[in-house]
């Protein structure tokens, strides 16, 4: 797979993972002014999800390109379900 397509997928999977994390530790605020939303959270801790989700998409594009590399899997015949090219496979 090419850098582009590493890139493309990583960003696709940290977006995925971003937003399955987003909700986890959020709490409501113990006093709402008025104006203000009562479903806001106190401390979305933004900064935080963002590095927790950078890990995780790194473990889960990394495992997947070392398992491609390696050839467990085959990402075109997964994603695609196209078969490689004669003399492509070892």
């Amino acid at each position: 797979m090419s850098v582009f397509g590493l890139l493309v997928v990583f960003a696709v999977v940290w977006w995925v993972v971003f937003f399955a994390v987003l909700p986890f530790g959020v709490r409501r605020q113990a006093r709402v002014e008025p104006g203000h939303d009562p479903g806001a959270p106190a401390d979305p801790m933004l900064w935080r999800k963002a590095a927790v989700t950078t890990g995780i998409a790194l473990i889960l594009v990394g495992s997947g390109w070392l398992a491609n590399d390696a050839g467990l899997i085959e990402v075109r015949e997964v994603l695609l379900g196209e078969a490689p090219a004669v003399g492509d496979r070892p």
